[in-house]
Parts: C-alpha cells; structure tokens; sequence
C-alpha cells in the first residue's frame, strides 16, 4: 500500500504516535503517481480531477460509494438540513464536460434525493435558470444554487436577481474561463447580483470523500469526521500552532479505502473553534520538504 511505503521511506514507526500532530501526511501529489488503496475490495468507481493540459489528472479509486454517499450527505445534513427540503439547481458547466468528476457525482445524487421536478443541471441554458430559480424563490421554496464560479459570474451579468429563499454556493474556480479573482471580490460580485447578503462555499476535492463548508466570509466547517490541520511550508512535517498559515493538511476518515491523511497544495489558517480559511496555492517554487517524500 502506497501510504505504508511512504512511511517506511520516512522511517516512522506508527506505534510511536499518540497525537495527531504526529501523523505523516500524504502528499497529494501521490494520487497523480500511484493507485492510493488500501482496500483489496473491487474498485467501484474512479473520480478524476480536472487537470490542465500536460498535467497528469489525479484518480482516486473508490471501492465503496456508499461510503462516499454517506459522508457527503449526512456532511450537508450536518450544516444545511435534509436535502429533501430544497430544491437543487446545478451550475456546473465545467464538471459536466468532461468525466469522472466527484463533484457532479454528489450534485446529481443531491438532484435525485430533492425528488423536485426542477431540481437539475444546467449547462449553457441559463435563461431557463434564471426562470427557474426566479420562480421558486418567490414562491418560497428553498433553493440551494450551487455553481461553478464563471457560470455564476455569467448568470448574474445576464440576470439581476433579489433572492430571499435560495443558497447562493460557489465550488470555486474560474477553470481557465475568466481571470481569477480573489474570494472577497468575486462574493461581493455575486452578492450584489443575486441580492443575497452571503455567498456559501463548499471545499472538497477529487482526493477526499467529504467537503467542508462556509456560509460566508470564506471560514469554513467541517463535519465531525474531518479535521484541518496546517504544516510549515519549510518542514512538512512539522504542524504549525492555530492562527499561523500554512499548508492545509486534511484529515478525512471517510477515506477509509484509501489514505484518511492528506497533505494537500492549498495555503490556509486554522482557528481555535475548529474553523479554517483557504488563503492560497503552493506553486511548484513553494513545495519544499516534499522532495524527500517523493518515492518511486
């Protein structure tokens, strides 16, 4: 298994840990590498990042979807309520191009579960969202709208909109569509047009099997099975005290088949409530320590 090689490379004995601070953390470069499995089991299905051209794509083999469907419903439950109560409009033009994606996997799932005859994706026909989700928000129905960030950029240029009843949840990423915006800029943009006073946001990822997530200001929850630790940039396994950026480490028990433990790309800062903010990426220049973590 590819986690119990790396540590052997890192020369830990397992035994020896007995706070969470001290556990080695996988790179998430690895899922580009190598099959990250720790289950014999069947491979059920494989999710695929969304890679860029001459980048390898990252897979994560996934032996049990329902453990994946389990996190990540009762992970909305835990902050949002039952999904049966909301109606589900999915902007996601970028996800349903190509296949393989984990996110279009929950959304599609959140759609069947809405049991709602709107609930749906939607891919350029953004006249009949804007109908739509202008129609059940003055009906009251709870909407959750949850889009990609230029398909949501594109909605609110065409459309002004005063919503009172519909979650407003961008998954990130301009995908190479639009210039990237810092996170306060783009939610003040989207605020504005979709009359709303917060912008929610959902933080997950190819490599894990559940999301945190904010309602507002970019801080971020996680359910009880998730934990965010943040590692100094010059000594990756080092952990840094809370309040001090760093590199966001993931722990994620519902990754169970495959490494629970990731050392992720992202920057960020953690906070003594538990709460954490995404403030950045490594580039390549900024990915220290991991070279001795690289196996072959």
């Amino acid at each position: 298994m590819v986690y119990k090689e790396f540590l052997s490379h890192l020369h830990i004995d397992i035994q020896g840990i007995d706070k969470v601070e001290e556990i080695p953390f996988l790179p998430i470069q690895f899922f580009k590498s190598h099959k990250v499995v720790s289950s014999e089991a069947d491979v059920e299905q494989i999710f695929l990042s969304s890679g860029t051209t001459g980048n390898e794509q990252s897979k994560h083999f996934v032996t049990d979807l329902s453990i994946y469907e389990e996190s990540f419903t009762k992970g909305f439950e835990h902050f949002y309520g039952a999904i049966e109560g909301y109606t589900v409009l999915a902007l996601l033009p970028s996800y349903l191009e190509r296949e393989g994606s984990s996110l279009i996997y929950m959304a599609n799932d959140f759609i069947k579960k809405s049991k709602n005859e709107k609930s749906g994706f939607y891919l350029n026909n953004l006249e009949e969202l804007a109908q739509n989700l202008t129609e059940l928000d003055k009906n009251n129905k709870k909407v959750l709208l949850v889009g990609v960030s230029f398909a949501l950029l594109d909605l609110v240029e065409k459309h002004k909109f005063n919503l009172k009843n519909t979650i407003v949840m961008e998954t990130g990423g301009m995908k190479g569509r639009r210039k990237e915006l810092i996170r306060s800029a783009l939610h003040q943009i989207l605020r504005e047009g979709f009359g709303v006073e917060s912008i929610h946001s959902e933080y997950g990822m190819t490599e894990l099997l559940s999301q945190a997530y904010s309602k507002g200001n970019g801080i971020f929850e996680c359910p009880p099975w998730m934990k965010i630790l943040t590692r100094d940039t010059e000594d990756a396994l080092t952990i840094l005290p809370q309040g001090k950026s760093g590199g966001i480490n993931i722990i994620d028990l519902a990754n169970i088949n495959s490494c629970s433990f990731i050392a992720t790309q992202d920057l960020g800062i953690t906070y003594p409530n538990g709460t954490f903010e995404v403030i950045g990426r490594f580039d390549n220049s900024d990915i220290r320590g991991c070279n001795l973590m690289v196996m072959s």
